[in-house]
């Protein structure tokens, strides 16, 4: 259903919200610069309209057990009217890998989505990553799409400027010698997950006509006639 793209995010450049007009100063003294309408202001001050549904919202949680490969969950549902695709990016690729990394949701579809993450041994005079905030962070990206169709990540880039960044999760390792409510519904979510796989894994239900032997083709009415020809046998000879 999807095709891994987990390139790693840089330039260390921020995102503008919006841009104010400026004066030229090329112009003639006596020119005046446009002031924006107050309509447009506003809607540069309005955040953007979410496509998806995040839970959490708007951070994973991890168990923290050094040196294995442990597993967060998140549900994504498309709360618009229209099919949207969605893609994972992370900070750190070489360690993280997501399941899917980018798929398409019709309208109020959901699927709760893995992501692997192998946790690394603190170094001698490091704090555990239990006990320090994690610099490793994945965005959530949303592309609307005009129907139903195979997801490739190549299309985020062709429409860049349609593309709409959901949320920037960020990582949080919980304690597994310590019960508490996010890791039971990690526990919950994860279960979900596998079962969401088991299903899709499953060929679809055949319901056309009955296959047998060499390809010969069997359907109700032949069926029901070869019984009829039967019984008119067994008959015949009862009566002979």
């Amino acid at each position: 259903m999807a095709i891994v793209d987990q390139r790693s995010e840089g330039g260390g450049k921020g995102w503008s919200l919006f841009k104010f007009p400026f004066h030229n100063n090329g112009e003639a003294s006596n020119s005046h610069p446009i002031p924006p309408s107050v309509s447009s202001v506003a809607r540069s001050l309005l955040p953007t309209r979410r496509r998806l549904r995040l839970d959490p919202s708007n951070k994973l949680y991890f168990p923290y057990e050094p040196g294995k490969q442990v597993r967060s969950a998140i549900k994504i549902k498309n709360t618009s009217k229209s099919h949207v695709a969605f893609k994972f990016q992370t900070t750190a690729p070489k360690s993280c890998f997501m399941r899917p990394p980018g798929a398409i949701l019709a309208p109020g579809e959901s699927l709760i989505a893995t992501v692997f993450k192998f946790v690394e041994h603190p170094e001698s005079n490091e704090k555990p990553l239990l006990e320090q905030k994690s610099k490793l962070k994945f965005k959530i990206m949303s592309l609307k799409v005009k129907g139903p169709m195979d997801y490739v990540p190549e299309m985020f880039d062709e429409q860049k400027d349609q593309v709409a960044i959901e949320q920037i999760l960020r990582v949080v390792f919980l304690d597994v010698e310590r019960p508490s409510a996010a890791f039971e519904k990690l526990k919950r979510q994860l279960a979900e997950a596998e079962a969401e796989l088991e299903a899709r894994k499953k060929p679809p239900e055949d319901n056309g006509p009955k296959i047998i032997g060499e390809g010969l083709v069997i359907d109700e009415w032949k069926e029901r006639r070869e019984r009829y020809l039967a019984r008119q046998q067994v008959d015949g000879v009862d009566s002979a």
